[in-house]
């Protein structure tokens, strides 16, 4: 059940979506290996809310009369880019996965949910876009240093573009690490379903 207790607003008509998630993800995890079978259990609070909660940080205002194009990289079973997209009807959304039945899972989640998602079968390094995203989404994916590395050709087609990855107690280390490679303007907020983990927001990235 959605853990209510945490500041996340999630309208009816999501809840009863990712419901349908929820269930699609029990389902298919005793074939798939979709996530850690032990975060099963608790997956509400663990992959769900965890992925909802940074939705408040996505902006509520169109580029030009049209959708936020957002790339979530590395989704997985949908982590956390399909949790936003089912929350943000308004954005369109692109899902980057290189597992091709992680794949499968998350069309039959967009299906299943009616919600529309791009999923590309693609590793991130090699994922060809038709278009230039906004923002781009992570989560427990790889290091920071990694992460500019794989967005920055789309850093250099919009230098106005957004990062916005869920990281772990290691964000200062990484953040140090990054630092070396390329300057940015950053907001760390504090996770609400991990007492170790934050939202690093990035703006202004360029390299060194």
């Amino acid at each position: 059940m959605w853990p209510s207790s945490l500041d996340i607003d999630v309208s009816r008509e999501s809840l009863e979506k990712l419901e349908t998630y929820h269930a699609l993800l029990v389902k298919w995890q005793k074939a798939i290996n979709l996530v850690s079978p032990k975060t099963i259990p608790e997956a509400w609070g663990r992959h769900f809310a965890d992925s909802a909660q940074i939705e408040r940080y996505v902006s509520r205002e169109s580029i030009h009369g049209k959708a936020l194009k957002i790339v979530d990289i590395g989704s997985g079973a949908g982590f956390a880019g399909l949790v936003l997209a089912i929350m943000r009807p308004d954005i369109d959304v692109h899902l980057v996965e290189s597992d091709e039945r992680k794949c499968q899972f998350m069309r039959t989640v967009s299906r299943e949910t009616q919600t529309p998602v791009t999923v590309d079968i693609s590793r991130i390094e090699a994922v060809q876009l038709d278009f230039v995203p906004n923002i781009v989404t992570a989560r427990a994916l790889a290091d920071l240093t990694l992460l500019f590395d794989y967005i920055y050709k789309w850093v250099e087609e919009n230098p106005n573009l957004e990062a916005i990855f869920l990281k772990g107690m290691k964000i200062e280390e990484e953040l140090t690490a990054a630092r070396r490679k390329y300057d940015f303007s950053v907001e760390i907020h504090p996770s609400l379903t991990d007492p170790s983990g934050c939202i690093a927001h990035f703006k202004n990235i360029q390299k060194k």
